[in-house]
């Protein structure tokens, strides 16, 4: 299980910032797609959700990675 989290989070750690605001946009669209499912009973597999909750909580943890890292570096040089 820990192999795979730190695969999926290598995958979206090698991704430019501006590809990192796509996935965020679309997996905030795809969770409110779930959600609308899950209010009209459509949704089948409602661990989707969950999936993407973390999905979106990687995502985010390595914008706030690379917001802390920037300032770091400034003050160093």
């Amino acid at each position: 299980m820990a192999r795979k989290d730190k695969r999926r989070i290598e995958e979206i750690r090698v991704l430019s910032d501006q590809d990192l605001a796509k996935e965020l946009e679309e997996a905030h669209r795809q969770l409110f797609t779930l959600r609308l499912q899950l209010s009209t009973r459509q949704l089948s597999n409602t661990a989707e959700a969950g999936k993407v909750k973390l999905k979106i909580a990687r995502i985010k943890t390595v914008q706030q990675e690379r917001e802390l890292a920037v300032p770091a570096e400034t003050e160093g040089a």
